[in-house]
């Protein structure tokens, strides 16, 4: 209560109750004949001048801050012009899983696996975060498997064994076979129709894929390529490109 009554005192104008207060005093003085007219007239005159430096000062002020403003809207402005989302995150071990999960959840449509290594689903813990949510998600209308063809064992006893015991298992499609001797590994979900989508893109090998002792070779490091990526359009032409091989 006494913060507010100590705003509102010091927002009050006291230029001008002083200018006030002295003009009604030279008025009491020359009524009481103390002080003559041109005394008077003087003292108004002198106050009236300090009151209109004081506007000018006040308008001159109030021109700067509009100015300063100004500049800093703009500023502001050319700030958020120069901030760019990145085109592409680095995932390390720690958030991978989680990364992953929430990558999967954003899925509809279509999702590709592309030269990944069907070992790394042995652990049924892998398989549960990684592809049990893709199968399970009722926005995800179809899987396809881009595989090489070494890996038409792992397809039946990692995949396909685990994947029959989930509800939605008949939207995987048949693996398109390759002889793929790319380095490169990832993931490519639709997020929007019609849109170049997001992908999960790792490669083989330290330090991106690390191997376990039995054999699987397991994501460490991957990069989340977001769909404004000029990237994500070479991974799609990648993708089209063994598509039209199989055939």
């Amino acid at each position: 209560m006494r913060e507010s009554k100590l705003k509102r005192i010091i927002r009050l104008d006291w230029d001008a109750i002083a200018g006030v207060i002295a003009a009604i005093i030279a008025l009491i003085l020359h009524f009481l004949h103390i002080v003559e007219v041109g005394i008077l007239l003087a003292i108004i005159l002198v106050l009236l001048a300090l009151l209109l430096i004081r506007d000018f000062k006040r308008e001159h002020h109030s021109e700067r801050l509009v100015t300063s403003i100004g500049r800093t809207e703009r500023a502001l402005q050319d700030i958020q012009s120069a901030l760019k989302p990145p085109d592409v995150v680095l995932i390390g071990p720690s958030e991978l899983r989680f990364a992953s999960k929430e990558f999967i959840q954003r899925g509809q449509g279509e999702v590709v696996w592309f030269n990944v290594c069907l070992l790394m689903f042995r652990p049924q813990s892998t398989f549960d975060v990684m592809l049990r949510p893709v199968i399970e998600n009722p926005q995800i209308t179809s899987i396809q498997f881009i595989l090489d063809s070494n890996e038409k064992e792992p397809w039946k006893s990692e995949v396909m064994s685990k994947a029959k015991t989930c509800p939605g298992f008949e939207k995987i499609k048949d693996p398109i076979w390759c002889s793929l001797e790319e380095t490169i590994s990832f993931i490519h979900i639709e997020t929007t129709p019609g849109g170049k989508g997001e992908a999960l893109l790792s490669f083989w090998g330290e330090p991106f894929m690390s191997k376990s002792t039995k054999g699987e070779n397991i994501p460490r490091y991957v990069f989340h390529v977001k769909e404004h990526s000029e990237l994500m359009t070479r991974l799609k032409e990648i993708e089209v490109n063994f598509r039209m091989l199989s055939r």
